[in-house]
């Protein structure tokens, strides 16, 4: 069994993307991680070189921002990306990750045994982890319908299949029909980071890719304007890559006490007493669970 690692980056280091951690998380269990590298005005490439592994294979590609982004797909670009770094992998597996997301190394076994298991398997194809969305600072994390609480992220690399946006994937059936992958579940988790960044940086980022989704101009990113029933505190131990990158923080963050919800907030705090009463999961799913 072959396995390939793989993402899209452009300015890393500028938007406080620990993606050197992500990278190292999953290197042990590849066997070539692929990089599709855009135009990068800062020192995402020197700090991937540093990484210092014959498995890490950078490829140069221009963004296409130009995209229209009133045509229902929104930051197609993204998808444009990831599709090439897709398209470069040669493993059986093709295990995607983006550049905030990180593997613990204690599911590293888990997860190389759960695409061994259904490496045969053809009508499974894609594996799906549990997610922990980081909010503010590293010993608190966001629960809602909002956040997705699972999502596919290795792929059978075998099959037509590619992403229309960062997200998730699409298989082909046909030339002119595509639908979201048959999936099994590795019984492992990612840790995604990306709301633990600086608030300015997160601002910075929004403010640059804001044309290609179409959102307008955007204000200055304050993490205290959220919801505090979405916030809960983390227990676990984070993994080993990532502890030097997180920055300082004690107890649950706090959001502000005067916070006005939005409608958006509103409709998820409905969604959360749906799922207590009835048991439902109501988060987004890009895949059909089959085992």
């Amino acid at each position: 069994m072959k396995v390939s690692g793989f993402t899209f980056l452009r300015n890393g280091q500028k938007f406080g993307y620990p993606f050197v951690a992500s990278i190292r998380s999953i290197l042990p269990i590849v066997d070539e991680f692929i990089i599709a590298l855009g135009p990068s005005e800062d020192k995402t490439e020197e700090m991937i070189q540093d990484i210092g592994d014959a498995k890490i294979r950078i490829i140069h590609t221009q963004w296409n921002e130009h995209v229209r982004n009133d045509r229902g797909v929104k930051g197609f670009v993204y998808g444009q990306q990831k599709s090439i770094a897709l398209f470069n992998c040669i493993g059986d597996w093709a295990f995607y990750l983006e550049g905030d997301e990180v593997v613990h190394e204690n599911e590293l076994p888990k997860i190389r045994a759960a695409m061994e298991t259904h490496l045969n398997n053809p009508e499974v194809e894609a594996l799906i982890f549990d997610y922990v969305h980081f909010y503010g600072n590293k010993n608190t994390y966001a629960w809602s319908p909002r956040w997705y609480r699972t999502a596919p992220r290795i792929l059978r690399n075998t099959i037509p299949a590619w992403a229309p946006k960062g997200l998730f994937f699409i298989v082909l059936d046909n030339p002119k029909k595509g639908r979201y992958p048959k999936a099994a579940h590795t019984g492992a988790t990612i840790y995604h980071y990306g709301w633990v960044k600086s608030e300015d940086q997160m601002t910075q980022r929004k403010q640059t890719t804001a044309t290609v989704w179409n959102i307008g101009t955007v204000p200055q990113i304050s993490y205290a304007n959220v919801d505090p029933l979405t916030l809960r505190r983390f227990t676990g131990t984070h993994p080993k890559v990532i502890q030097e990158w997180l920055p300082p923080g004690e107890g649950l963050f706090q959001a502000d006490p005067n916070h006005r919800l939005t409608s958006r907030e509103k409709k998820h705090r409905f969604m959360l007493k749906m799922e207590k009463w009835f048991g439902w999961e109501l988060s987004k799913k890009h895949y059909r669970l089959i085992a």
